[in-house]
């Protein structure tokens, strides 16, 4: 688990393409990797990534078809810059909100505009996870925690305040950019948990239907 909160801003220093799979090593920049060992997790733009080697001056980590079919991480080429977060502890303040690094989908900046000395980021998302973001709740975007300003269908917008903006591979936006979206954890297991016995059935999911039939709609 991870809070959202990124530590350090590090660089993709190296790809290795093995059978499908690739091998990333990364530089961590100010990332203290002090207390960091061999298996221990690290988020890269949001993705919780093992750390299968620790050269010194960064990790290796490697990175499933699977990962790079769902993420960004297969878009990225060495000398790009990449959020850092190591796992949280229990001695670890919870800043942003409970982040799992399992991203579920790809989104895309439509818009970026100056806010008074902030910046309003417009972001699109798959249709399919719309329903879980809301208005002032959480979403994150490539591993930093942000709160959602305002919701149109499958869009939302964010504001950026300066120190966000210097800290973070955000600065590097522009439209078009990819990013990773993970949604808040709590919202999908609620849909989870709504869905009661059918959640056994393939193919189920909240739909008007089922709210009418279980008494949700009037």
């Amino acid at each position: 688990m991870f809070t959202g909160i990124i530590q350090a801003v590090g660089t993709l220093s190296a790809v290795e393409a093995r059978g499908g799979d690739s091998r990333l090593t990364l530089g961590t920049g100010k990332l203290d990797l002090s207390d960091v060992r061999l298996g221990d997790s690290i988020a890269v733009n949001g993705v919780c990534l093992t750390a299968v080697a620790l050269p010194g001056d960064g990790f290796v980590a490697d990175v499933s078809r699977e990962t790079l079919s769902r993420t960004s991480l297969g878009n990225l080429s060495p000398g790009d810059p990449v959020n850092l977060e190591k796992a949280l502890t229990l001695s670890t303040p919870l800043g942003g909100h409970l982040v799992s690094g399992h991203v579920d989908g790809l989104g895309r900046i439509t818009a970026i505009e100056p806010d008074g000395r902030s910046w309003r980021y417009h972001v699109q998302v798959p249709d399919e996870l719309a329903r879980y973001i809301a208005p002032k709740g959480s979403v994150c975007i490539d591993g930093t925690s942000l709160t959602v300003n305002t919701v149109d269908g499958a869009r939302f917008s964010v504001n950026i305040v300066p120190h966000t903006q210097q800290e973070t591979i955000i600065r590097t936006y522009r439209v078009g950019t990819g990013v990773n979206i993970e949604v808040d954890v709590i919202a999908r297991y609620l849909e989870r948990l709504l869905l009661g016995d059918g959640a056994a059935r393939s193919g189920s999911a909240i739909s008007e239907a089922f709210l009418a039939e279980h008494g949700f709609l009037k």
